[in-house]
């Protein structure tokens, strides 16, 4: 009996050590994962925020700006190509499409002096602007816990625990092509409508 045992009592400490060594390790994938996800959702949160300004937004202009309807129009598709994103990806390239209406938008607004003057205009703007500025927040706080789980994933002997488990790296939130580059913005029909 004594002979088994040596080598049973040898096989059960290795197999404690690897729990020891594994578990924490396996919950601290989870938990960074779970940390990429909330913050995704704190991101959403601001998408829908503005998903849910535009329509007033776009109402307001409506009446100052008829004939500006390839504009509203486009703000409407993109606002619809936005609620039908499902994954990170899509709703960034959404996202992008509905910036760039937004920002055709702005220069339409400048002019029409009545409708910038118009209390509840502004009141809009006011409100989408802190809304982008809490999105360009609730980005980088995304992308800062997708580079801290993609580290978990890379590093070792992370990276084996995510094979095994099927951690995968996490897309960041990027910005889209050309972004970089400021939009040209021509005022000088400004005050003649």
């Amino acid at each position: 009996m004594k002979k088994w045992f040596g080598p049973i009592g040898i096989i059960v400490i290795i197999l404690i050590v690897l729990a020891l060594v594994l578990i924490p390790k396996y919950n601290s994938l989870v938990t960074a994962e779970e940390n990429v996800d909330s913050k995704w959702a704190q991101v959403e949160n601001q998408l829908q925020r503005r998903y849910d300004l535009i329509p007033n937004l776009v109402e307001s202009v409506k009446g100052y700006a008829n004939h500006e309807q390839q504009i509203i129009a486009d703000i409407t598709n993109a606002r619809a190509q936005m609620g039908n994103a499902n994954t990170p990806e899509q709703q960034a390239v959404a996202n992008d499409a509905l910036s760039g209406a937004l920002s055709r938008l702005l220069v339409v607004v400048e002019n029409y002096p009545n409708l910038k003057a118009d209390a509840n205009f502004r009141q809009l703007m006011d409100e989408l602007a802190g809304t982008e500025n809490r999105l360009a927040v609730a980005r980088e706080d995304y992308n800062n816990e997708v580079q801290q789980f993609n580290k978990h994933v890379k590093r070792f002997p992370g990276n084996l625990m995510a094979g095994m488990f099927g951690f995968e790296q996490k897309e960041y939130f990027k910005a889209a092509a050309g972004a970089e580059q400021a939009p040209s913005i021509d005022f000088s029909q400004s005050g003649t409508q």
